[in-house]
């Protein structure tokens, strides 16, 4: 069975048709579904970083929980290594996908120690013969992120952001994973610890030849780590593109208006860029348009876009978008 369900691939993770909805109660036995993901799809290679970017509220973190199989998939397959996942087999894959949570205060237990945190993965899944064993792989993972000894016997709560930040990542690695979800791993840090806790992801790959996908909304965070970049709105992902073409040639009118809002440090240049201001408010999940879901925020929207959804379509060089009238 396994057998069948393994065929070979190019890519280390792949994602077709991905969808994630959450019934919501409307009244007595009544519910709707809240679509948080509506069909996503997206690959990546051994060693690569794909970066996912959206303002709040589009499905980011939804994407990554329901591939590591934290929320249960309400359709679509994704395969790892070329084998499709499922709720079998997924005890055994997740020891080569792992995640990294984005809050560091909230995802470390206070009543463990830092060897202790690190350690769990290792005892669930048994990959270690006696305590000194154990007690070896954690101080190496410990210097790997750039912890020191003495920190093992420490709580989390003894520590700063960053460093909680670089215990949670440890924690990922214990598993020796190729596939690392990352989930904002940045965004509640300070600018100069993210930039650090960056550099350290990097290395990381360089090292150990981890793939990525790493979830964000700061773009200019993500078009330094990331090799290629997909734009997500409304569960859906509308443009995928190398990072320096989505930068220098975005297509899609939401990703040029992402792009628009990135704050330019030089204030001459600053003066003569144009900031595209998107009207209206985001919809809800729950009562999602019809069409394109971008459309009733759009300066191009036609009736074209009302009736139906436009699938990714290759640009040229892999540059896929989403959209009828661009």
């Amino acid at each position: 069975m396994a057998a069948e369900q393994k065929k070979k691939s190019d890519y280390l993770v792949e994602v077709k048709d991905l969808k994630e909805y959450f019934p919501v109660k409307t009244g007595f036995l009544k519910t709707i579904p809240l679509k948080a993901v509506d069909g996503v799809s997206f690959n990546i290679k051994p060693g690569e970083t794909l970066g996912l970017v959206g303002e709040s509220g589009c499905g980011k973190t939804t994407v990554g929980r329901t591939l590591l199989r934290l929320y249960e998939p309400t359709g679509g397959e994704f395969r790892f290594d070329g084998e499709l996942v499922t709720d079998k087999n997924i005890f055994r894959l997740r020891k080569k996908m792992q995640m990294v949570f984005q809050d560091p205060y909230s995802s470390l237990d206070p009543r463990m120690t830092v060897e202790d945190i690190i350690g769990e993965p290792l005892d669930v899944h048994h990959l270690y013969t006696t305590k000194q064993d154990r007690h070896d792989k954690v101080m190496h993972l410990m210097e790997l992120v750039g912890l020191n000894a003495e920190h093992a016997t420490r709580y989390a709560h003894e520590f700063s952001g960053g460093q909680r930040q670089r215990i949670g990542i440890a924690r990922a690695l214990a598993v020796n994973p190729s596939f690392i979800v990352c989930d904002e791993p940045v965004s509640a840090l300070d600018v100069s610890i993210q930039a650090q806790v960056i550099n350290m992801f990097e290395d990381l790959q360089d090292k150990l030849g981890v793939a990525y996908l790493f979830i964000a909304h700061d773009l200019l965070v993500v078009h330094h780590i990331s090799d290629r970049i997909a734009v997500m709105y409304l569960g859906r992902i509308v443009e995928v593109a190398d990072a320096d073409e989505l930068n220098n040639h975005p297509i899609h009118p939401y990703t040029l208006s992402l792009l628009s809002a990135i704050p330019i440090p030089d204030p001459e240049t600053a003066r003569h860029s144009h900031r595209i201001i998107l009207e209206g408010d985001v919809p809800s999940p729950l009562h999602m348009p019809t069409g394109c879901p971008f459309r009733t925020r759009c300066r191009y929207a036609t009736e074209h876009c009302a009736a139906e959804c436009p699938p990714l379509t290759d640009r040229g060089n892999g540059h896929m978008v989403a959209c009828w009238e661009k």
